[in-house]
């Protein structure tokens, strides 16, 4: 489905605002402004649409992470113990 099926729909439940008609007669010439007009309204709309899809995708991944991140699990006495013996290897070897 592209944006020209999908705006007409939009502007239906939007209360139908139709802007392609606005024109402006200068001599013979007719500017038609009411196009410009319109494109800048579809923007706006699928621009919002947008915008509110990643809003809430942002927040649903929020609140996502927040469950996954849970505690890490506590290492065991020993494995702390190894650690620090070898942090204290390494500062000895830096310091010859």
């Amino acid at each position: 489905m592209n944006l020209k099926n999908l705006l007409p729909i939009i502007g239906i439940l939007i209360g139908g605002l139709d802007f392609t008609g606005l024109k402006v007669q200068v001599g013979t010439a007719t500017i038609t402004y009411g196009n410009f007009i319109q494109n800048v309204v579809d923007f706006l709309i699928v621009a919002a649409c947008i915008f509110s899809m990643l809003k809430s995708l942002a927040h649903f991944k929020k609140t996502t992470n927040g469950q996954l991140d849970q505690e890490e699990p506590k290492k065991d006495d020993t494995v702390v113990l190894l650690e620090e013996i070898r942090d204290l290897l390494k500062a000895s070897r830096v310091d010859k």
